[in-house]
């Protein structure tokens, strides 16, 4: 008898909050919330989508912009904002459908490409999110899906950024962003994201560390190797505003609610758990970082303390929605210490290596990590938490070693592909200009780059000595 009367209240419950729904929509035609669409999950991916817009414009605009040098400013915050703004033109234009629509090149029935069609049309734009090889069909608007992926694709070569500070040519970075754009990050996401044949292999990026991060830290490094060192005298990392690189993290911490919170299309549980899960793992990163950087170098610093932040977060994104608390836990303690030793003792100090000046550490805070993240996936993935998002999948340490396996040689593939498609398109741009602007332009700066600085010489002059800070020290 409670059974029943709990029925009957459960169903009468209901049917009151659809009917409050329907009265809430009411001055809406019908066809504006179609059967299909949940408002709850359309509004959070939108929600979620602004939050990872906002890490690149302004969070990464004031993050890198703060750590270079002022005569730089400028021209670092405009390579960001350049980023942003043509990847949105090709997005729409091409490069969604190639990363997410129907195949256009199969192997075997291994996806390679999607079709490089326009999502402009009003019957594409009011229709159902669907990734059609994937066989996701979210209940979202396809417009929705369209731009929350596309804030991952300009995030993307955004990052690169932090590597070429003070140095490249503006017009050959011109050319990068879209060629690189299309070539490199657009294929990727489809072999992952977009249900192509690393995805049916059964590799898995729950939100970008392979896609994103490691795909960004290996070309980042590439290019840096390509363009050069900065200027003699430069070389070295000396930020002109920290209050603006913590202004900038903030932005890159809160925003990555959106860029994990958002990855199961929807308002779940598996959402709130890869949320929860993305500020662990970026908090036990930064303590890992500060303990480490007192303990060797006596001194906690701020920029010490937001690299390890961003480690954090890049770590466990590929993992956000798979793995439970401890997993995450793990994973950030780990990608904090693996980060800080990159940088620490190899990427600065290892010959050769040290002799390729990737500026801000951009291979150690991102592609090593994001390397680190995607291979712990396959050993923590918990089947409790990521049945609720990908049932069937599990890690090594649930006894699934397989997916350790494909975990690796997803890394692999990703690693080789972006360095060799990076060094290939950066050798086809130099024939057209070159790839690092002149001494001259670099002596001077943003006024002979952009014709404008970013404060006025007389308000704020040049300080008599420059504070060298290399990996969270600073010495004069």
């Amino acid at each position: 008898m409670v059974y029943i009367l709990f029925t009957i209240c459960t169903a009468a419950a209901g049917s009151l909050m659809v009917r409050a729904q329907l009265q809430q929509l009411s001055g809406y035609p019908s066809s504006s919330v179609p059967n299909w669409l949940s408002p709850g999950s359309n509004a959070w991916e939108l929600t979620a989508a602004t939050l990872v817009g906002l890490m690149s414009v302004p969070g990464l605009m004031l993050f890198y912009g703060g750590l270079t040098r002022r005569k730089y400013v400028i021209n670092t915050m405009m390579m960001v904002l350049y980023a942003f703004s043509i990847v949105l033109v090709l997005w729409i234009l091409f490069e969604y459908e190639m990363s997410f629509g129907p195949p256009l090149l199969a192997i075997k029935g291994f996806g390679i490409l999607g079709k490089p069609t326009p999502v402009l049309t009003s019957g594409i734009l009011t229709s159902q999110a669907d990734i059609p090889l994937a066989n996701q069909q979210p209940n979202i608007s396809l417009p929705t899906l369209v731009y929350f992926q596309f804030v991952f694709a300009a995030i993307t070569p955004a990052l690169i950024v932090g590597a070429l500070i003070e140095r490249m040519n503006f017009k050959a970075w011109m050319l990068f962003v879209p060629l690189w754009s299309a070539l490199v990050y657009g294929p990727l996401a489809y072999w992952l994201w977009g249900g192509g044949w690393l995805a049916q292999l059964g590799a898995v990026d729950f939100s970008g560390g392979y896609v994103i991060h490691l795909d960004a830290g290996v070309a980042a490094v590439v290019a840096a190797m390509m363009i050069g060192p900065r200027l003699d005298g430069e070389r070295k990392l000396s930020p002109h505003n920290l209050t603006q690189v913590a202004t900038g993290l903030g932005l890159l911490w809160l925003g990555w609610n959106g860029f994990n919170g958002g990855d199961p299309y929807g308002v779940t549980i598996d959402a709130s758990i890869a949320v929860l899960n993305t500020n662990l793992a970026a908090a036990i990163a930064l303590l890992t970082w500060l303990i480490l950087d007192v303990t060797v170098n006596d001194k906690p610093s701020l920029t010490g303390a937001a690299s390890g932040a961003v480690a954090g977060l890049v770590g466990i994104t590929p993992a956000a929605g798979y793995v439970n608390g401890l997993g995450a836990l793990i994973i950030g303690l780990a990608s904090g210490a693996a980060a800080w030793a990159s940088l620490n003792l190899i990427q600065y100090r290892l010959k050769p290596i040290r002799n390729i000046d990737d500026a801000t550490g951009v291979f150690s805070t991102h592609a090593i990590p994001g390397f680190l993240g995607g291979v712990l996936t396959g050993v923590f993935a918990d089947p409790h938490v990521a049945a609720l998002i990908v049932p069937g999948l599990s890690g090594a340490l649930y006894g699934n070693t397989y997916q350790l396996i494909i975990q690796i040689v997803a890394a692999l593939v990703v690693a080789a592909y972006s360095g060799f498609m990076t060094l290939l398109i950066l050798k086809l741009i130099s024939k057209v200009t070159p790839l690092r602007a002149s001494p001259i332009t670099l002596s001077v700066g943003d006024r002979e780059m952009h014709g404008e600085v970013a404060y006025d010489e007389y308000a704020f002059p040049i300080q008599a000595r420059d504070i060298e800070v290399i990996n969270g020290r600073s010495r004069e």
